[in-house]
């Protein structure tokens, strides 16, 4: 699963009519609690670029191959006890779960964690969807390539710019 910055502001409708239309929760100000649910996306953003910047630097200092790349990421993400891939999506609903709790734009929450958290991901997995999608899309047009190799990774990484762009899905910053 990955969050792409043109899916902050759905993701962010998607969340405030999942729990407020539904009554879960009570909010004071609409447009401030929308800024406070899209702060924790576009920090998820941030640190997931940061980690991915540090993971190549990493890669690149210890002359390691490019497909150590993931191994490293994951390493560091750990470390900092951040969720990347599908645990992304688990980072995200607890971040978001914390800021319901502590929000002065939240007056009252009515659903348990239990219910909160599962319309979170639910909302969260349709809109991150696309990472897998993307990547079966990709791979059929890169048959004739053998995965793992560098041609395979540069052709990889320029048929899925593409096919982001095709789809309106910009990038993940």
């Amino acid at each position: 699963m990955r969050l792409y910055a043109s899916k902050v502001q759905p993701i962010v409708d998607a969340v405030t009519r999942a729990l407020i239309d539904s009554g879960d929760i009570e909010i004071n100000d609409p447009a401030e609690f929308r800024q406070d649910v899209e702060s924790i996306l576009r920090e998820y953003l941030r640190a997931n670029r940061d980690i991915t910047e540090r993971a190549k630097d990493l890669v690149e200092l210890r002359g390691l191959a490019y497909s150590d790349l993931f191994r490293i990421k994951r390493q560091l993400a750990e470390d900092q006890d951040f969720g990347i891939g599908d645990e992304s999506v688990v980072w995200i609903t607890n971040q978001l779960l914390q800021l319901f709790m502590r929000s002065n734009f939240v007056e009252e929450v009515y659903a348990d964690d239990a219910t909160l958290r599962r319309k979170l991901v639910e909302v969260l997995k349709r809109h991150m969807q696309h990472d897998q999608d993307l990547d079966r899309e990709v791979k059929k047009h890169l048959k004739h390539l053998d995965e793992g190799t560098a041609s395979f990774e540069i052709e990889y990484q320029q048929q899925l710019d593409r096919i982001r762009r095709k789809h309106g899905l910009g990038d993940t910053n």
